[in-house]
């Protein structure tokens, strides 16, 4: 196949795609593949520069806002759908995470393009970055998920509706970006203020103790629960991106009756939100044996630490194949 991997952008998750980008690359060029890349934000870049650009690592933080913005505006607008490593490729794979790459501004412009691309369709992919729509779809469907409320609200009004502690996060972000866990309402305000850095829509959740798991889907099968561990209380940015600051455990200890709940829930999650071809699905799992949705990830990352990767090789899939099933379900349609 011809694959033009279109990663970068100008999210706050920028460097996490561009990690992706370096690793999906690889795979698809072990499995022969002629492989070209794209930066959204910057345009083609040739493969002699492929190690600067994409080598760089993650970091225990994303990248400032300001240097975002200092980007050029990127080529959404101007062209990106005129480049020939698009237009002349048999499949797009979407290594990017975040704004525009992942809310369904990406996919709806490649629709037009016409080139068939990976990940979620423009609406699945503008329902699942929208956490206050997903959730609203989770409920509906029958996926359990925390109580929660949008800013503007008062501490007084988040307390009644959803108790201390609260998460306060940003409503179309990924990667923890601009979350906060909220002790009490002396803490509230500044909270929601450091959200809104990083988004218009702010949402204040109900805080649920206990261990972290997710599921990937691929090809309407749910793959290995797993189990992260992180160092921190959450499970951050910097626990994310950062070897050795959490434990991903694949398949997860827990009782094989939640785990097959886990993967139940987690198809109606992807089924809910009309997702594409595969997504990954995170949930807490409460001291009770209860399980609750916090979101669905229609680009999950690629990088060596990320969990989709990890979902699928416990269950016998390895990374290779892995990045070659999705561009060929990708070119089969959504």
């Amino acid at each position: 196949m011809k694959v033009t991997v279109l990663t970068g952008g100008t999210s706050s998750e920028r460097n996490v795609a561009l990690a992706s980008a370096a690793q999906v690359v690889g795979a698809l060029r072990r499995r022969g593949h002629a492989v070209r890349v794209v930066d959204t934000a910057r345009g083609f870049i040739p493969e002699a520069d492929e190690a600067a650009a994409l080598g760089a690592a993650v970091g225990a933080a994303p990248p400032d806002a300001v240097q975002l913005r200092e980007l050029e505006r990127g080529l959404l607008v101007g062209g990106l759908g005129s480049l020939n490593a698009v237009r002349d490729a048999d499949v797009l794979v979407l290594a990017l995470h975040g704004g525009t790459g992942e809310d369904g501004t990406l996919q709806a412009l490649l629709d037009v393009v016409g080139v068939p691309y990976t990940g979620s369709g423009a609406l699945g992919s503008a329902l699942a970055m929208d956490k206050d729509v997903a959730k609203r779809l989770f409920r509906d469907a029958g996926v359990p998920t925390a109580d929660w409320l949008m800013a503007p609200a008062t501490s007084d009004a988040a307390g009644a509706a959803v108790g201390w502690p609260c998460i306060v996060k940003p409503s179309k972000q990924g990667s923890t970006v601009g979350l906060s866990k909220v002790e009490g309402p002396a803490d509230f305000d500044a909270a929601v203020a450091q959200a809104f850095l990083h988004d218009d829509e702010v949402m204040i959740e109900r805080f649920v103790p206990g261990r972290e798991l997710t599921v990937g889907v691929l090809d309407g099968m749910a793959l290995a629960v797993g189990e992260i561990v992180p160092q921190h209380e959450l499970f951050d940015y910097e626990c994310k991106y950062t070897p050795g600051m959490s434990e991903e455990i694949f398949p997860a200890d827990i009782p094989a009756e939640i785990a097959a709940e886990a993967q139940r829930l987690s198809l109606l999650a992807h089924q809910a939100l009309k997702l594409g071809s595969y997504s990954r699905i995170d949930f807490r799992l409460d001291p009770a044996g209860t399980l609750w949705c916090l979101e669905a990830n229609t680009l999950p990352g690629m990088t060596a630490t990320s969990l989709l990767p990890q979902s699928a090789a416990a269950a016998g899939l390895a990374f290779d194949l892995l990045c070659e099933r999705i561009c060929t379900g990708a070119r089969g349609g959504r």
